[in-house]
């Protein structure tokens, strides 16, 4: 029969194929398709026959036609034929399509709507058809049957979509249906349906099946619903990943059934999304910046949903390689640092922790990111590489005027800037760990910024270099030449730079042999270079690879370099074998070095602080080092014992010209001979043993015992010494305008140096021995009249330079011995000698004096000046030893206290102001060791185990000392009240205050005791209030929020200044003691504003966060009612409580200055948040029909009777104070007429610039009733019955008043003058009417 219809069919009439096709029975037609279908011959040929002999004109050829479709798209989805048969079958069944009338149509889309719920679609071929058949029933005009109507072929076809998308799919299907839909002509409604029942399908699909349907989704989003799509997407990949996060936490035995999606595949998957969407928007502009402007959007409302690792890292994604890319890292930029900055006003206030106990980390986000990034995502590591130098270049350490950079490397960095800076370091960090091919890339970029950014601060990438080094040295020989290629520019960066380089390169030095050839020929070349700095970053190149390079039989020193890991091996054995190597290369350096003890006094200072810890380093280089001291000592010591002075200071200096500088730092060279025999003595005498050669022994004797003698002798000579055998008394000249004054100043410093190093040298080798001290007094008696000479004639010279007292010589590790001694020693055998020392008053306050300036060295850069001055660990126990306890301040006897306080600070106060120094030092510094210091100070349990010390418990232990002599303080009479010493206790205690939990109970107590001071203390000394009540807000905002105190407060003020209008006697409530006369007004009053400020600021930040919480129309409304509740609640309880506060500061009859003019600008402050307050309940009643909450309706009333006419009265006070002030201005000009004119005009300015903040205000006020206005329209609440509108409205009464004064100033006649005071008390008695009523109430 097949044969016979297409051999009929070739024919040209179609009159027997017709006839040929009736006599064919119903299911006849179905099985001959199909039989020529599975032999594969002539398919097509005969469908076309079929179509030809079945006319869409007659009734019968319509119904054959339809039967045809009804019967291919089973045999197509049957996966029987071959596939290009059936691509064959459906494209002709396609071309056919429009030939269907509108009724054939329509049962042909039903019956595919019923194949796709019944879910018998396989291979989804035949909807290829089905998005032929809509796309002509929509553009069909006749009116078709649906249900008990009829409905156009457009409307049939949105109800068919609408019946599709609200059936169950079944999940094989989905990719075919979302790819069919794209060859669908959609309205904006049913592209939003498809793609929203898409979206739901996610959760039911294989994890798999993801990414294709995502690029199907993304290529229907051309049509539209971009939005939605990108939002599906990413909340759907953000929930995985918290699932993920969550199983993770779960161990495993507790949850077996779940069944979990493997990390990696989860990863890949995303990592496939990623590609498809960023090749997507390659293609399709619009949907980047959809996807940028989406995110801005939702990260107003929740940050946590829009930043999600998943977010991130498509956003990096997109930026490699696109225009998008500034847009995109301005947005990360602002997201992290408003991250930070979020966590950090969070932390600073117990109301908002309360309102907000999430807090969102955006850092943690990007880590993960780096994190994830390794399961292949390398499309998003160049991204990371970008954003990380982005943002160490944006919020790089900024350089401060006329200083060196501020060093933030060091302490934890509390601004959000740092934060970003630091975050920007450990992107790059973890990415150069986790990513292999980027890694020369990453070093590149770090070593050029290291170069180019000479001039700015440069630590943070050298930080980041030095981590990176450590992290892998092997790894780094590959990209060695990159670093050669640095090193040619070492004699063109700034010393520092060059430190920090070296020593964040050293680990490499000792794997690469050739790295560090070529270091060496460059610093050899800047030995000789015309440049200063070359030569001292020569010089520091040298000392750094004495130090690292050890010489075989070196003792190991504990201290030694930081530790390489698993690398370290190599390194160590590489320099075993070449020991006799190093031994030749170190001895050539020492060479090299002693041509600079012949350079300028710069370069060898830079010697003379490295040799000790070379020779630390490298004990075999001993004798060659001290070799090499003795021969320069000996150039200026005077052997013969009677001559005096022991030294030759003339040889120190150097003339050009009329200018006299040094040449050698005299000092300085014995310091290091001091500490190197010291070190000498100590350590290698103990270890050499008997195997030793003779000769060196005897060679070691030799320059000791030389060491040992000259010392001895400038010692004896020195203290013998008068000021005139160093050309120095008082007399002499010191101003640094002369070439002798400079000389003298150069000898001065000198000489008091050396004084140090022999004081240090002898009270070390003397055991507590009398004579030893008496002689360490004799010297310190000659540094002491030295250094009073210098400060008399710097106190005349009034000169800043010369002011500054020089650096002390002695080290940190001995000014701890020797406080130690002086304040803690009670052996019996030492008390003797100690008494010597303890005897005189000048020494003790010396070694307190200098004990501060080192920690102050040590608190604003980091190290001291000395051995072991950049040794942390060494530092810090340091400063244990110098806190411990029976150091206390207030252990000093009170003779030593009396005869001190003649001069200068007492010693006392050095120590307490050293203490406090000492507590930020180890905050900043040292944070991670605070428990361990906290444990130093407290002797009683020596031996308690670190893990379980309680910081709380030890800190509060400490307050509670100060607490007991700042009381003392508080309660002692006038005369001994020391009000530097008050301030000094209140500090140390804010600062041990930051070290307590806030929810311990250790801090509950700390606030009472602090309230209850403020409270019984009438203290007039504004410095100590100030700090007292910054000290009270600092402590209760981490424990409540603070209005209640700040409205106390307040009253107090109103009551010690007194009301504006002065016929009302204020009520003496009093709470705080601390307000009285002397601090009310401009102190206490300005502090409160300052706080105030800080609650408005928290105010209009939960109002932002209010707004946007209003516009998020999130999947759970109920929690974000809920939410949205707690924060209007928090919000409005806050104001109503502020507007107390302004109730009583308003009516205080505050002087003229500051305090009003805060108190006019805060106000202005807090109108425009009422107003803003206002907007949200405005759109709040738009979006729903809430009504308003009774609450907000009191806090209106409220500002209505207690605030606006206050205010208004307030400014007619202010005005009538400016008035007085131009009326007295007046006065004295008529009794003097010269400088009238100067004097009208400042006084004039003055007065305008007052009375600049009044016109803000009333516009503020306005502003605030419009909005009430518009919502008292809104809710249908009449808020506007609270207000009552005032006459003082016209702020430019305070211009005429201005203007009159003028007039009068030029007129003779004065007779109007009375008439314009009447006309401004009638005035003022019209407004004050109203609150006036109101405040006699209060009597």
């Amino acid at each position: 029969m097949a044969q016979r219809i297409l051999s009929l069919a070739a024919e040209e009439g179609s009159e027997r194929l017709q006839e040929a096709l009736q006599s064919l029975a119903e299911g006849e037609l179905g099985d001959m398709v199909t039989k020529q279908a599975l032999k594969g011959r002539e398919t097509a040929a005969l469908l076309k026959g079929i179509f030809k002999g079945s006319p869409c004109s007659q009734r019968s050829g319509v119904l054959r036609r339809l039967q045809v479709y009804k019967h291919c798209v089973p045999l197509v989805e049957s996966g029987d034929l071959h596939l290009g048969k059936a691509s064959e079958i459906i494209g002709l069944l396609m071309l056919e399509a429009h030939q269907l009338p509108g009724h054939a149509l329509a049962e042909l889309a039903s019956l595919f709507v019923d194949v796709i719920k019944g879910g018998s679609l396989t291979n989804g071929k035949s909807l290829e058809l089905f998005s032929t058949v809509l796309t002509a029933l929509a553009s069909s005009k006749e009116n078709l049957a649906y249900g008990k109507g009829e409905l156009n072929g457009e409307e049939f076809k949105k109800q068919l979509i609408n019946t599709l998308c609200s059936s169950k799919w079944d999940p094989r299907c989905v990719i075919h249906l979302a790819n069919m839909f794209r060859d669908i002509p959609l309205s904006g409604e049913e592209l939003q349906f498809v793609v929203e029942k898409v979206l739901r399908m996610f959760s039911k699909l294989d994890l798999q099946e993801i990414p294709p349907l995502v690029y199907q989704l993304l290529l229907l989003s051309a049509k539209g619903s971009k939005k939605t799509v990108l939002e599906g997407i990413i909340s759907f990949f953000n929930q995985l990943d918290k699932r993920q996060k969550e199983e993770q936490g779960v161990p495993e035995s507790v949850d077996l059934e779940v069944a979990t999606t493997p990390l990696d595949q989860l990863r890949h998957v995303e990592g496939t999304v990623i590609l498809h969407i960023v090749s997507v928007i390659n293609l399709d502009q619009d949907l980047g910046e959809e996807l940028i402007k989406h995110l801005k959007t939702e990260q107003q409302k929740d940050p946590g949903r829009a930043l999600c690792p998943f977010s991130v890292a498509l956003l990096l994604s997109v930026a490699v390689k696109h225009r998008l890319q500034e847009q995109i890292f301005d947005f990360l930029k602002t997201s992290i640092t408003r991250s930070c900055k979020d966590l950090q006003f969070l932390q600073a206030s117990k109301f908002l922790q309360d309102l907000f106990p999430q807090q969102y980390d955006i850092t943690a986000v990007i880590l993960e990111v780096v994190k994830n990034s390794a399961f292949g995502w390398d499309h998003v590591t160049q991204g990371l590489v970008d954003l990380g130098f982005s943002l160490m270049e944006s919020y790089e350490p900024k350089k401060p005027f006329g200083g060196k950079a501020a060093d933030n490397s060091y302490g934890l960095s509390k601004m959000p800037a740092q934060q970003a800076c630091r975050l920007g370091a450990s992107i790059l960090l973890e990415t150069f760990k986790v990513h292999e091919p980027i890694r020369s890339d990453i070093l590149e970029q770090v070593l050029n910024r290291v170069l180019t950014k000479a001039a700015s601060p440069v630590s943070h990438f050298i930080d980041l270099l030095s981590n990176i080094v450590v992290s892998a040295p092997l790894v780094l020989q590959t990209s060695s030449s990159k670093v050669t290629e640095t090193f040619d520019n070492l004699s063109f960066l700034p010393i520092d730079t060059v430190q920090g380089l070296l020593r964040a390169v050293q680990p490499l030095l000792k794997v690469s042999m050739s790295v560090r050839d070529s270091l060496i020929l460059v610093l050899q070349k800047a030995i000789f270079s015309r440049q200063l700095d070359a030569r001292k970053a020569a010089v520091a190149g040298f000392l750094l690879l004495l130090r690292n390079f050890k010489v075989l039989g070196s003792l190991s020193s504990s201290q030694c370099s930081q530790a390489i890991g698993a690398t370290q091996v190599q390194a160590d054995v590489h320099a075993c074998y070449n020991s006799a190597a190093n031994e030749a290369f170190c001895l050539e350096i020492l060479g090299s070095l002693r041509r600079c003890l012949s350079q300028q006094a710069d370069v060898r200072l830079m010697l003379y602080e490295g040799f000790y810890d070379v020779l630390r380093r490298n004990s075999q280089l001993a004798s060659s080092i001290m070799e090499t001291l003795l021969s320069q000592i000996k150039q200026y010591y005077l052997p013969q014992p009677d001559l005096l002075p022991p030294l030759k200071l003339e040889g120190c200096i150097m003339a050009q010209g009329d200018q006299i500088f040094l040449q050698e730092p005299l000092a300085h060279l014995l310091c290091c001979i001091q500490h190197c025999l010291a070190w000498y003595k100590s350590t290698v005498r103990l270890c050499q043993g008997a195997e030793d050669d003779e000769e060196e022994e005897e060679e070691g004797v030799g320059f000791e015992q030389n060491f040992e003698e000259m010392l001895e002798s400038v010692t004896r000579r020195m203290i013998k010494s008068e000021l005139e055998d160093f050309e120095l008394d008082k007399s002499a000249d010191f101003s640094l305008s002369s070439g002798v004054g400079v000389k003298n100043n150069i000898y001065a410093i000198q000489v008091m140096g050396i004084c140090e190093v022999l004081i240090e040298y002898n009270f070390n080798i003397g055991n507590f021995s009398k004579n030893k001290f008496e002689d360490v007094l004799g010297l310190f008696t000659c540094y002491n009249k030295l250094s009073e000479i210098l400060k008399e004639k710097a106190g005349k010279n009034k000169s800043a330079l010369s002011n500054k007292t020089a650096r002390s010589f002695l080290s940190m590790g001995f000014v701890s011995t020797l406080l130690t001694a002086l304040f803690r020693d009670n052996a019996q055998s030492h008390e003797e000698s100690l008494a010597v020392l303890r005897s005189s008053t000048e020494f003790l306050r010396y070694a307190v004096s200098v004990a501060l300036q080192k920690v102050q060295q040590l608190e604003e850069t980091g190290q001291t000046d000395g051995p072991d001055g950049q040794n942390p660990e060494k530092m810090f126990q340091n400063l244990c030893k110098i806190t411990q306890v029976p150091w206390r301040y207030t252990s000093i006897p009170t003779v030593v206290e009396e005869s001190g306080k003649k001069k200068g600070k007492s010693i006392s106060l050095l120590c307490l102001e050293g203490l406090l120094r000492i507590f930020n030092t180890v905050q900043q510094l040292y944070s991670a060791k605070v428990p361990q210091f906290l444990q130093a100070l407290d002797i009683t349990d020596g031996d308690a185990e670190e893990a379980d010390i309680n910081v709380t418990e030890k800190a509060a232990f400490q307050i509670r000392q100060f607490q007991r002599s700042l009381v003392n303080q508080l309660s002692s009479a006038e005369d001994d009240f020391n009000a530097k010493e008050t301030q000094s206790l209140i500090t140390v205690l804010s600062t041990l205050s930051k070290l307590l939990d806030p929810a311990s109970q250790q801090f509950l107590q700390f606030l009472t005791w602090t309230v209850k001071v403020c409270k019984e203390n009438a203290l007039e000394d504004i410095s100590c209030c100030k700090g007292l009540l910054s000290l009270l807000f600092s402590v209760h905002v981490l424990y409540k929020s603070p209005v209640g105190l700040l409205r106390e407060l307040a009253q107090d003020i109103h009551a010690c200044l007194g009301d504006i209008d002065q016929d009302i006697e204020v009520e003496g409530r009093c709470h705080f003691a601390v307000v009285n006369a002397k601090t009310a007004a401009p102190t206490v009053c300005l502090l409160v504003l300052g706080q105030v400020d800080k609650v408005l600021e928290e105010v209009d930040w939960l109002i932002k966060k209010l707004t946007s919480l209003g516009s998020d129309t999130s999947e759970d409304p109920s929690q974000a009612s809920n939410q949205t509740q707690a924060l209007e609640k928090g919000v409005i309880l806050q104001l109503g409580t502020l507007l107390t506060v302004y109730h009583e500061l308003v009516q205080t009859a505050l002087p003229a200055g500051s305090c009003v003019d805060t108190l006019l600008r805060s106000l202005s402050k807090t109108y425009a948040i009422l107003t803003s307050l206002i907007k949200h309940y405005i759109q709040a009643c738009r979006s729903s029909s809430n009504t308003i909450p009774g609450r907000l309706e009191k806090l209106v009333k409220l500002s209505g009777s207690h605030l606006t006419p206050q205010c208004y009265s307030f400014i007619t006070y202010v005005q009538n104070i400016h008035s007085e002030s131009l009326s007295f201005v007046e006065e004295k000009k008529k009794k003097k007429k010269e400088d009238e004119a100067a004097a009208v005009s400042t006084v004039m300015a003055k007065v305008l610039r007052e009375t600049k903040p009044i016109p803000n205000l009333i516009f503020a006020i306005e502003q605030y009733e419009k909005f009430l206005i518009h919502l008292s329209k809104k809710s249908k609440v009449n808020l506007m019955q609270y207000m009552k509108l005032s006459t003082s409205r016209d702020f430019r009464i305070n211009a005429s008043v201005l203007d009159s004064a003028l007039q009068e100033r030029n007129s003779e006649d004065a007779e109007n003058e009375p008439h314009n005071d009447q006309s401004s008390t009638a005035e003022q008695t019209d407004e004050n009417q109203e609150p006036k009523k109101k405040r006699q109430r209060k009597r």
